[in-house]
């Protein structure tokens, strides 16, 4: 034992004998080292070092000294000391231990449940949030307002041309018919005729279900005001040899303009039209500037527009005062005359734009379309030999009549229609030309035909350079019963 008390001090908790004495009394913090530089301070179930200072402090924190008696008398611990033959720089420093054990990540185990629940309750808002948003898109994409039922009161819908259904749909919702333009789409997904829906006005309904008002504007009787004029027609109604009437320019927008809106009729009728173009600037309705003096000096008032209207599909709404249809009729047809190729820059071998009108007028009601070039040499050669036209055409115009004949006396009537009697063109167009007449106008075929006939069933004829020529295909036309 003295021996051993002469060696080194050990570091950590130190035991205490009887010979030693009282505790030095020196600063607790100077004699107690950290756990970290005993390695007793590893070994489990150690006691904790007493604190330094008088035995009575020590009594007063441990309690009584014999309290402590058996670990003098523990002599394991001796032995371990005696056991170890370690010198103190080969045990390992403590703290360089502690500094190469990893840091523990994250947080500790009940904070990290904690995180995990909030992750959780994050993770089901997110949920929440997207299906929320999953509805919202559903809604908007295949929800729609639509109205139950048949409608109200009637209502004029136009649709353009290229209207897709979709824009239908809309344009049927800005009018108050359909709740929404969807409620129309959808309706009309199975139904082929929707996507067949032409430009033009249509007699709805207001508050119509999609379904409903998909059925009635698929309805024939639905679509109002679209009228088409073909080429030969002319604005007075025709009598045929039947006694049937094939109506003219006028009867035929007359009817266009009717609809039937809430019990009140929109028809503008034949006389008021007549009227209106007896008395209207024609330049305020829009014919063409190389046209209006011509014909504003036609000796029927009521014709001062024959001619001027061109062939094709019009779409009248009805409701329209006079004055307002055929402003619309008009300006699309000087448009499309232009198309023809008919302009003042544009015009017959020697001749006025209008009076190349007049000549495709004649082209139309004589001929059929492959004699249309040879029909056209014709007149300009008649023209330009300072002969008359001789036209059965031009004679029946003014009757109201078709033309494939004319009587010895109707021949000798006066009048600046009658060609056989009068010298040069007629005053105004006769009948709606094509645009294959206005093209035969402008450019005639080459030829020395002064005379033609009828002489096919078919409608072709037969032309001649002289007369005698001329004699010989009426007779072979008679007799083959053409006519």
């Amino acid at each position: 034992m003295p021996a051993r008390a002469q060696e080194e001090p050990r570091p950590g908790r130190r035991r205490r004998h009887e010979d030693d004495g009282p505790y030095p009394d020196e600063r607790p913090t100077d004699i107690i080292p950290t756990v970290q530089e005993t390695p007793l301070a590893r070994r489990p179930g150690a006691a904790p070092p007493p604190p330094q200072g008088s035995e009575e402090e020590y009594d007063q924190i441990f309690g009584d000294d014999d309290a402590y008696d058996e670990y003098e008398d523990y002599d394991e611990y001796d032995e371990y000391e005696d056991d170890q033959d370690f010198e103190d720089e080969d045990r390992a420093e403590p703290e360089r231990i502690e500094d190469e054990r990893p840091e523990r990540q994250g947080p500790p185990p009940k904070k990290r449940k904690k995180k995990r629940a909030l992750s959780w309750i994050a993770a089901l808002a997110v949920l929440v949030l997207l299906a929320g948003g999953a509805y919202y898109g559903f809604t908007e994409i295949f929800g729609y307002d639509d109205y139950e039922g048949a409608g109200e009161s009637d209502v004029l819908v136009q649709v353009e041309k290229g209207d897709s259904t979709s824009a239908i749909g809309n344009r049927l919702q800005a009018a108050g018919v359909v709740a929404s333009g969807k409620a129309f789409v959808k309706a009309g997904e199975d139904n082929t005729a929707v996507s067949r829906l032409q430009q033009g006005y249509y007699v709805m309904k207001t508050k119509m279900s999609g379904a409903s008002a998909v059925e009635k504007m698929t309805a024939p009787g639905s679509k109002v005001g679209q009228v088409e004029i073909r080429p030969y027609t002319q604005f007075h109604d025709i009598t045929q040899p039947d006694g049937k009437v094939t109506p003219g320019v006028y009867s035929l927008l007359s009817k266009a303009s009717c609809a039937d809106l809430n019990g009140k009729s929109t028809c503008i009728p034949v006389e008021e039209l007549r009227k209106t173009i007896e008395t209207a600037d024609l330049a305020q309705l829009g014919v063409p500037p190389w046209a209006v003096e011509a014909a504003s000096k036609a000796e029927h008032k009521d014709r001062r527009l024959e001619g001027l209207i061109a062939p094709g599909i019009f779409n009248v709404k009805p409701g329209w005062t006079a004055e307002e249809l055929l402003a619309d009729v008009v300006k699309i047809s000087a448009e499309r005359i232009l198309n023809a190729g008919l302009s003042e820059q544009s015009k017959g071998e020697g001749k006025t734009p209008y009076e190349t009108l007049i000549i495709a007028s004649i082209i139309e009601r004589e001929a059929v379309k492959a004699d249309f070039g040879k029909i056209s040499r014709v007149v300009y050669n008649r023209l330009d030999e300072k002969m008359r036209l001789e036209m059965d055409s031009t004679v029946n115009y003014v009757l109201d009549r078709p033309t494939l004949l004319t009587k010895p006396e109707e021949r000798e009537k006066a009048g600046a229609y009658n060609t056989y009697k009068s010298f040069g063109l007629p005053p105004t167009p006769i009948a709606v030309p094509s645009a294959e007449a206005i093209q035969a106008a402008l450019k005639p075929v080459a030829g020395d035909w002064i005379f033609f006939v009828k002489c096919e069933k078919n409608g072709l004829s037969c032309f001649a350079v002289t007369n005698d020529e001329h004699n010989k295909n009426k007779l072979d036309a008679q007799r083959r019963g053409v006519y």
